[in-house]
């Protein structure tokens, strides 16, 4: 404003939405001030603007009344953002200025760094936070239940921290100060680099990916639930790692055993873990997550039965891709789990069935087509391979496939006798690890069932709950 009064230039580039918009007003006001208006006509618009224009001054006598006046006033035009409201209540409630500065400009610097994750990531942030620390209640799941603090920090995060402050340790000055301050700059820096773990592989946060991969978007309040805002970044990365890593035992268990992952059907289950993992320390998440997986009710026995339909089709694939990228990493090739379910690369990976769409073929042991179709879906008669070298073998004998396998990745390697040769690293996995791999130089019915008991044994090696026992080293 000072720039603008004195006639200097400022650049808005990197300033708000707010500034950058008053000085483009300030741009058209001035393109379009009338020229009889200027020089020595300017001394009488002034005397009747003077005379013509009244500033109301508003009193009032509590935060409360201020809060309300600026909310109902400033929801006029443009309507202001849950973000924005929120902004104006905490600030307004920081008594010292220079304090109220510092938290003004620390909002603005993450909400940019929020704004560079996505559309609505601010609001994604805040709904968030608040149910991982504070949100207490939820609605019941039966007609007529009401909405509670769950429910309401999804629609109105705004409204519900201004309803519950005292509740939540909103009283003073200080308070609001270090909500801002403390509070808010640790837990948003956080979910900032959840955020970004979930779309791309960062060491040592892989689990997040995997369930970004799987839509699991109740992972970002759960693992943001037993930090504190104390924690160094070392048991802040401990704590992700553990929550989320139950979480993708959890997402597969259920997955193989056809158990639904819709949001609606496991939300309460997700909120009530939510609390009680709130604020644990690493020790006591470890006991805690060890006892849920314990007594989990699903388990990869469901492999054994897991096949592949429309529903479970992406499950398929992520859980093929999790093997694919498992075998090379344990044999010392180079791998990456992303590119496997990427639909952005030139080449992308799709599902193999190694038996061919020939009933005919296949009628020594099966007496009807029903019976083959089942059973050429199930998982153990999977792979992956990219996709045009998929549709080149599509219709192809397995005997004309297995040439081809043996120049893919290590799952599709290992149906083939001569990788069983000088593949040291591989043959020590396979000792170390005790899985019945061996090669199928025909591929019957036996041959898939040996397989799918051998997608299961690996299922347990790389879901295993020894994980967590891992963060305590």
């Amino acid at each position: 404003m000072d720039s603008l009064f004195k006639g200097q230039t400022f650049d808005p580039t990197d300033q708000s939405e707010s500034v950058r918009n008053i000085v483009a007003r300030y741009a058209v006001i001035q393109e379009n001030f009338p020229e009889t208006l200027r020089g020595e006509g300017l001394i009488y618009f002034i005397d009747w603007l003077k005379n013509n224009v009244d500033l109301i001054e508003i009193t009032t006598y509590s935060d409360d009344e201020a809060y309300t006046i600026f909310e109902t006033m400033n929801d006029r035009g443009l309507s202001l953002s849950p973000t924005d409201m929120l902004k104006g209540y905490l600030l307004a409630n920081i008594a010292n200025g220079e304090e109220r500065v510092k938290a003004n400009d620390l909002w603005k610097d993450r909400l940019l760094d929020l704004s560079k994750s996505g559309k609505e990531e601010d609001a994604d942030f805040f709904k968030a936070w608040l149910r991982a620390k504070y949100a207490d209640t939820i609605r019941e799941r039966k007609k007529g239940a009401v909405n509670k603090d769950f429910d309401f920090i999804g629609t109105t995060f705004h409204k519900w921290i201004h309803d519950e402050s005292k509740r939540i340790g909103l009283k003073s000055s200080v308070d609001f100060r270090d909500f801002v301050m403390q509070e808010f700059k640790n837990f948003s820096g956080h979910y900032i680099r959840v955020r970004q773990a979930s779309r791309q592989m960062i060491p040592g946060l892989e689990y997040i990916f995997y369930n970004a991969h799987n839509n699991f978007t109740l992972q970002y309040p759960l693992v943001l639930a037993p930090l504190r805002s104390n924690d160094d970044q070392d048991t802040v990365n401990r704590k992700i790692r553990l929550v989320a890593g139950y979480l993708d035992i959890f997402i597969a268990r259920r997955a193989v055993n056809f158990r639904t992952l819709d949001y609606s059907s496991i939300v309460y289950t997700m909120f009530n873990l939510m609390k009680e993992i709130r604020g644990l320390d690493v020790p006591a998440l470890v006991t805690l997550l060890k006892e849920k997986v314990a007594t989990m009710e699903e388990s990869f026995n469901g492999v054994s039965r897991f096949f592949m339909n429309l529903w479970s089709k992406r499950y398929i694939h992520h859980i093929l891709a999790r093997i694919t990228a498992h075998l090379e990493e344990q044999s010392n090739k180079v791998s990456n789990f992303s590119i496997y379910v990427s639909r952005e690369i030139k080449k992308p990976y799709e599902i193999e069935h190694i038996w061919a769409d020939h009933y005919e073929r296949h009628t020594d042991e099966f007496a009807t087509e029903e019976d083959f179709v089942q059973y050429r879906n199930r998982i153990g008669n999977l792979i992956l391979l990219p996709g045009d070298i998929n549709k080149s073998i599509n219709d192809s004998r397995y005997e004309d496939k297995l040439p081809v396998y043996r120049g893919q990745n290590v799952l599709a390697q290992s149906l083939n006798e001569q990788f069983y040769y000088n593949n040291p690293s591989f043959l020590a996995y396979k000792n170390h690890s005790g899985l019945p791999f061996h090669p199928h130089p025909t591929f019957k019915k036996a041959d898939l069932d040996a397989r799918q008991e051998l997608y299961r044994l690996i299922c347990e090696e790389i879901w295993s709950p020894s994980r967590f026992d891992k963060e305590l080293e």
